[in-house]
C-alpha cells in the first residue's frame, strides 16, 4: 500500500529477519526472529537507509505517529528522502516471545512512566523542572498520556539476552539490506555499539538518542543520585562498560576479567560523577571507523549522566559527537523527545548530521 504524506508517495512493506527453529522434532518453533517495517519514498534521495530501534516497553509504533496524532519520525525522514526500516526488537511486539525460551517479562507501571517520561516536573533529577514539551498533562486520564501508555507492551526482563537477540537479528537485517545508519533510543543504545561491533563495515553511523547508561554503572538513577555509585561491586558494574554482553576490546578481556575503572568527580552540580577506564584504556577497535552521535534532551534524567557514556566511548577510541539539544535552542524536552511537541524540529536537526555521513 502507499500513503500520501506531504506530497511524498511512500510505499509501506514489512518482512522478518533472523531467528531459527528450535525444539524437538515435530514440536519446533521459530525463536529470535525480528519484525521489520519499511517505508520507502517513491524517490530515495539519501545515500544510506535508516534503521530505527525503539527502547524499553516500546515498539516500532514510537516512530510512526505521536500520541497526539502528528506524523512520527519515520514519516519525517521518509519525506526527507530516506528509506526507513523500523524494527520490533526480538521477543517484543510483532516479534514473537516464547515463555519457555525467552524468560520472564516485565512491565512499566503508570507511575514510573509518568515520573520518568511524561510528567517529570517534580521528579528528583535537577533538570526535571525544565520539562515543558510533552503534549498534555502527562498523567493518567489525559487522552494523550492514555494513548501513549496504551502502546506499551511487556518486555524481556533479561537485559543481556535482549542484547544478544538483537545483535544477531540486527546483523541479519544488515546482511539483507546492506549499509545503513542506525537511530537508537534508550534501551537500544547499547544495540548500536553491539551491532557496529559485529558489522563495522555495514554500520555507517549511529545516532544514539539518550542511550541506556551510564557507562560502567549498573544501577537505577535513584541509587546513583543518592551516591550509591561511589563504590561498585561486581553485581553493580557492567563488565563490558557500555553493554552487558561482550564487545571487542584491545587488549582483550580475559575470561572473568573486568575493566579496570576509576570514578571521576562531577564537573557540574547537575551531573553525576562518571566512571572511566584506568589508563591506558582498552580500545573498542571495531568502532573506531563508525561515527556516533549521542543526543541528550534538556529536561531528561539522561542529562545527569549521558556525558559518562560519551566520555567512555571517546576514551576507547570511538569517534563520538555529543549534542545537548539546548545548545541548539531546543528547550524543554524529556526522554521521549521523538513524541513531544517539537519532535519534527529535532528530527530536522538530526538530519543535518546524518546528511554529512
Amino acid at each position: 500500500m502507499a500513503t500520501e504524506i506531504e506530497n511524498v508517495n511512500i510505499a509501506h512493506d514489512f518482512f522478518y529477519v533472523g531467528g531459527g527453529y528450535v525444539g524437538p522434532p515435530g514440536r519446533e518453533v521459530m525463536s529470535g526472529q525480528m519484525y521489520v517495517e519499511v517505508l520507502r519514498p517513491a524517490r530515495v534521495t539519501q545515500r544510506y537507509p535508516l534503521v530505527f530501534v525503539h527502547g524499553t516497553a516500546q515498539t516500532a509504533t514510537n516512530w510512526l505517529k505521536t500520541p497526539d496524532g502528528r506524523r512520527g519520525w519515520a514519516y519525517v525522514f521518509a519525506e526527507l528522502g530516506y528509506e526507513v526500516f523500523l524494527v520490533d526488537q526480538p521477543a517484543r511486539g510483532r516479534s514473537a516471545w516464547h515463555a519457555q525460551l525467552d524468560g520472564e517479562l516485565a512491565v512499566a507501571p503508570v507511575a514510573v512512566v509518568e515520573r520518568l517520561f511524561t510528567a517529570t516536573q517534580q521528579s528528583e533529577w535537577p533538570q526535571a523542572k525544565k520539562h515543558t514539551q510533552w503534549p498534555g498533562s502527562g498523567r493518567k486520564g489525559d487522552p494523550v498520556f492514555d494513548a501513549f501508555y496504551a502502546s506499551h507492551v511487556p518486555y524481556m526482563a533479561d537485559t543481556a539476552k535482549s542484547q544478544q537477540l538483537f545483535q544477531a537479528a540486527g546483523a541479519a537485517l544488515l546482511d539483507k539490506i546492506g549499509e545503513a545508519i542506525l537511530i537508537t533510543h534508550s534501551q537500544a543504545g547499547p544495540y548500536g555499539w553491539l551491532l557496529a561491533d559485529v558489522r563495522p563495515a555495514l554500520v555507517k553511523a549511529v545516532v544514539s538518542v539518550e542511550p541506556q547508561g551510564p557507562a560502567v554503572v549498573n544501577m537505577s538513577m535513584q541509587q546513583a543520585l543518592k551516591g550509591e555509585s561511589q563504590r561498585l561491586d561486581d553485581t553493580q558494574r557492567r563488565r563490558w562498560g557500555i553493554a552487558d554482553i561482550p564487545l571487542t576490546y584491545e587488549p582483550a578481556l580475559r575470561e572473568g576479567e573486568h575493566l579496570s575503572v576509576v570514578r571521576l568527580a562531577a564537573t557540574r552540580a547537575d551531573r553525576l560523577p562518571a566512571w572511566q577506564q584506568q589508563e591506558p584504556a582498552r580500545q573498542l577497535v571495531n568502532l573506531k571507523s563508525v561515527p556516533f552521535l549521542i543526543v541528550t534532551a534538556e529536561a531528561s534524567f539522561h542529562a545527569v549522566y549521558d556525558h559518562s557514556t560519551s566520555a567512555f566511548l571517546q576514551q576507547a577510541g570511538v569517534p563520538v559527537t555529543h549534542w545537548y539539544l539546548e545548545d541548539f535552542g531546543i528547550r524543554g524536552n524529556g526522554h521521549m523527545l521523538m513524541l513531544e511537541r517539537n519532535s519534527r524540529e529535532i528530527a530536522e536537526l538530526l538530519h543535518r548530521w546524518i546528511a554529512e555521513i
